[in-house]
C-alpha cells in the first residue's frame, strides 16, 4: 500500500486522527506537507460522514429492538448534557469547531462527531463545524511539525528535545499556576 493510502487510513482511526498521521506523512513517509494536509484532512472527515450520517438511524434500532441499547442511550445521552449543555447553549455548534481545532487528545472528529449526534446538531452543521475544526487542526499540527523539522535540522535531536522540555515544562508551570488560583 503506497504512502498517501497509508496517511489517509492511519487519519481515519479515532485515537491519533490527523494528529498522528500529518506528522507522520511528513516525516516518516516524506510526503509533501500539501499533500500530506489534504489527505490527512480528509481521512479524518470520512469517519464523521459516517458517524453523523448513521449513528442516529442505528441507535434508534438497537433502542427499539434490545433494552440494554435503549438503558445504555438513554444514560450516555443525560450524561453528556449534563456536562456539556452549558457550552452548548453558550456557544452553539462553534463548540464544536474549537473542540476539535485543538489538537489534543480525545479532542478530534470522531469525538466531536458523537456529541454532535448526542446534542442533536443537525447533519450540514454538524459536519461542516466539525470540517472547519479539523482543518485548523490540521494547521496547527502541521505548523509544528514543520517547526520540528526546522529545530532538529539547525539545532540536532538534543535540541528539538530540550525545546520538547521547554514547552512540556511551560505547560506544566501554566497548569500549576491556573489551578492554584481557583483555590
Amino acid at each position: 500500500m503506497n504512502q498517501e493510502w497509508q496517511t489517509l487510513f492511519l487519519a481515519m482511526f479515532p485515537i491519533g486522527e490527523l494528529r498522528v498521521a500529518l506528522p507522520l506523512a511528513i516525516t516518516l513517509y516524506r510526503l509533501n506537507w500539501l499533500s500530506a494536509y489534504f489527505i490527512s484532512v480528509l481521512g479524518n472527515l470520512i469517519p464523521v460522514f459516517f458517524i453523523l450520517k448513521f449513528l442516529g438511524p442505528i441507535s434508534l434500532w438497537l433502542s427499539r429492538n434490545f433494552q440494554i441499547f435503549q438503558r445504555f442511550f438513554s444514560w450516555i445521552f443525560k450524561r453528556t448534557r449534563e456536562k456539556y449543555s452549558s457550552l452548548m447553549k453558550k456557544y452553539g455548534w462553534l463548540t464544536l469547531i474549537g473542540f476539535v481545532a485543538l489538537p489534543f487528545p480525545l479532542t478530534g472528529g470522531w469525538t466531536a462527531a458523537l456529541i454532535a449526534f448526542l446534542f442533536g446538531i443537525p447533519f450540514k452543521t454538524a459536519f461542516f463545524s466539525i470540517a472547519l475544526g479539523v482543518m485548523l487542526a490540521g494547521g496547527v499540527v502541521l505548523s509544528l511539525t514543520q517547526a520540528g523539522i526546522a529545530i532538529e535540522k539547525y539545532f540536532g535531536w538534543s535540541g528539538l528535545l530540550f525545546t520538547l522540555f521547554l514547552l512540556f515544562s511551560f505547560y506544566l508551570l501554566f497548569h500549576f499556576f491556573k489551578n492554584g488560583k481557583k483555590e
